[in-house]
């Protein structure tokens, strides 16, 4: 993730992605802020994300979309209330990356049995690497 435009691409899908359930939580607002800042952006910048549409800038390398999938089920998790339809939106997003559908739901399970729904970057990619197989 090198350019401007990917990072914005990155964090425009995690704040569409945060208010899929018609709310967006504190929490859920924190943690964008947080990423929006190792991402590099001001404030003011990230501030007006919030009224821009999402554009289809493609993640090329697997190991960027697993990351990113990762960094939206933590999006997920984060407020406490788990929505059905966060649920079926983040499936249907790492569909498109390309992500299987297997490991993700497998990823999915695994962050909601984990305290703060963490879990270690190696098991992480182990789950993806399985499916290679």
């Amino acid at each position: 993730m090198n350019t401007f435009e990917e990072k914005r691409s990155l964090l425009l899908e995690m704040i569409a992605f945060s208010t899929v359930d018609g709310y967006l939580h504190k929490r859920e607002y924190d943690f964008l802020a947080i990423i929006a800042n190792e991402l590099s952006f001001e404030i003011d910048v990230f501030k007006d994300l919030f009224h821009q549409e999402l554009p289809q800038l493609p993640i090329k390398s697997e190991f960027l979309r697993i990351q990113q999938f990762y960094r939206l089920a933590l999006l997920m998790y984060c407020d406490g209330i788990l929505h059905e339809k966060e649920t079926t939106a983040i499936l249907q997003i790492a569909i498109d990356m390309g992500l299987n559908p297997i490991a993700t739901k497998r990823i999915l399970k695994l962050m909601n049995g984990a305290p703060n729904a963490i879990i270690d970057g190696e098991v992480l990619l182990n789950v993806f690497q399985e499916q290679h197989n």
